[in-house]
């Protein structure tokens, strides 16, 4: 089975269940994702103090619904559950319109969507409707509204993976995990990030480490931050977050707070490289959890990898960011442009000329051609020349690269040559 189909079919199985910050619905998707991914599960209990955030209580729902004065059963949580506001309390009491309608959301400008809501830090409740469901109640007679969810201490989870390789030094892979039915702002990134270790875990001779983690979106992050940061500073060099990249938009990268940082510099030296379109957007503290990678005192040298960036598509946070958005093509696309950022990030050494003065014999090594009948040097000696003078130890490749204007991936094969024959080894 190809890789667009299976992840297909993971989607498939992930879309119904209603997932949250914390409770059972998150755990029931850990447990589909670890079918392609190892992740270790992590449990942070409810109360425990995160830098400047506690964990909440975990909340699980059964049901939810409102009948109207008519009868009629709208705002069905069985039938899609975004109709309820995510972590809202028990509910269960007649009312009427007046009362009603100060806890119902809708978008007048997305009449036949339901909006996605949330009251994760202060107890209370509501359900969202299409705008046009809203304009259709009556304002006579009693409503009654039932919501058959908990509130108790429990936990937090949030998943890990790394795979190692011949360095401690680590590349970051993560992605969030807590909205309920929604596609492409939720999860495609976990999808993605799932299937990218499924290609990587192939790749031979890895040089670099890579940890992979899921967590809900801002506290889980803060969670993983706040119990591995000094292992994260000491170790990670480069790193994504994956998310929005299951539908049919051009890459966009969003940079890290670093603007030096070795992930900026390669993702931007690669991008402008490819034969694609791109943007690339300077960090902001606005998004994702690049506000927490990025935030004072963590600043990760972590940037966002998507396609149509969060909120610049009319469909999020709504019910109509929904399987219609997914491209699985594209999605299976996004999993090897990444995988080429791991290539180019794994290339993009410090090497160190071991003939250390005057240029390299190369003849005695036949690295060298004949040039007796030939004016000038041929395009793949000038590269190996240029590699040999400037890889003194000091500069990374990419910035040689950067120089000459080649692809660090088209200068893998002279890299491995240089290597081999002793000329060049990483610093």
């Amino acid at each position: 089975m190809n890789r667009e189909k299976k992840m297909e079919e993971y989607f498939d199985r992930l879309w119904p269940i209603c997932r949250s910050i914390t409770g059972n619905g998150l755990r029931e998707s850990f447990k589909i994702l670890q079918e392609v991914i190892p992740l270790e599960l992590h449990e942070v209990e409810s109360g425990t103090e995160v830098f400047d955030w506690k964990v909440p209580r975990e909340w699980n729902i059964k049901d939810a619904y409102i009948i109207t004065p008519d009868g009629e059963k709208i705002a069905d949580f069985s039938r899609n559950n975004l109709h309820v506001v995510n972590y809202s309390i028990p509910v269960n009491k007649t009312l009427g319109f007046s009362e009603l309608k100060k806890h119902l959301h809708y978008k007048k400008e997305l009449p036949d969507a339901i909006p996605y809501a949330t009251t994760y830090y202060k107890e209370d409740w509501g359900f969202c409707i299409d705008y046009n469901t809203f304009k259709s109640l009556p304002e006579k007679g009693e409503y009654r509204v039932v919501i058959d969810s908990s509130l108790k201490d429990g936990s937090l989870t949030y998943g890990e993976f790394l795979l190692p390789g011949q360095s401690k030094k680590e590349i970051l892979f993560t992605s969030y995990l807590c909205h309920p039915s929604m596609a492409n702002n939720e999860l495609s990134g976990p999808l993605a990030v799932a299937f990218l270790y499924d290609e990587l875990k192939k790749k031979k001779n890895r040089f670099y480490s890579y940890r992979f983690v899921l967590a809900p979106e801002t506290i889980g992050a803060i969670c993983y931050l706040h119990f591995n940061l000094k292992r994260l500073a000491n170790n990670v060099v480069g790193g994504y977050i994956l998310t929005c990249c299951g539908d049919s938009g051009p890459i966009t990268y969003k940079q890290s707070r670093e603007e030096n940082s070795m992930t900026n510099r390669v993702t931007k030296h690669l991008l402008e490289h490819k034969d694609i379109d791109f943007s690339i957007l300077p960090f902001d503290p606005i998004g994702s959890d690049e506000r927490q990678y990025g935030s004072p005192g963590v600043n990760l040298p972590v940037g966002t990898l998507m396609r149509t960036p969060f909120s610049e598509y009319p469909e999020y946070h709504t019910s109509l960011d929904n399987k219609s958005l997914m491209n699985f093509d594209k999605l299976a696309d996004f999993v090897r442009h990444c995988v080429e950022f791991v290539k180019a990030m794994e290339l993009n050494q410090k090497y160190e000329n071991q003939i250390k003065f005057g240029e390299p014999f190369l003849s005695k090594r036949d690295l060298y051609e004949d040039l007796s009948t030939k004016r000038s040097h041929s395009d793949t000696i000038k590269m190996r020349m240029r590699l040999l003078n400037f890889l003194d130890g000091t500069k990374e490749l990419v910035d040689v690269c950067n120089r000459y204007d080649y692809s660090i991936l088209s200068v893998e094969h002279e890299i491995n040559q240089l290597v081999e024959h002793g000329l060049l080894k990483i610093s």
